[in-house]
């Protein structure tokens, strides 16, 4: 970790791979992440952390599965939410989308439980393998 300020535009700027977060900093036992992110995701759960987006750019949907039922929260750029820890979830940007994640270090992006894993989706990280 460097004590140096980090440019996110930079940071994003070097890699192209969706859906593969890369963390950028650690605050205390959390990484701090950023993803480039289209399309969708897969349905997950993290059963012991909430999890934190910041939308950078673009728009992200994040669709959720509640006691109430389902619904779809659309986050612009500058927005913040909270997925409650246990909560099935399916993060999309049907436009494409840079977000910032804050997550306890070595959380799996496809969390605790979830949906098949695609091909070309490391079973491991839950990151997108590089093609």
């Amino acid at each position: 970790m460097s004590n140096r300020p980090l440019s996110l535009h930079q940071a994003l700027a070097s890699f192209d791979a969706l859906w593969s977060p890369r963390v950028v900093t650690r605050v205390n036992d959390y990484d701090v992440r950023i993803a480039k992110v289209e399309g969708e995701h897969l349905w997950h759960a993290h059963d012991d952390t909430d999890e934190f987006f910041l939308v950078l750019d673009g728009e992200l949907h994040i669709s959720l599965r509640e006691p109430e039922g389902e619904r779809t929260v659309l986050l612009p750029r500058g927005s913040v939410f909270t997925v409650p820890r246990g909560t099935e979830h399916k993060p999309a940007a049907p436009s494409g989308a840079a977000i910032l994640m804050f997550e306890p270090t070595g959380t799996p992006s496809v969390g605790d439980r979830h949906d098949e894993i695609p091909d070309h989706v490391d079973a491991t990280t839950g990151h997108a393998l590089d093609a």
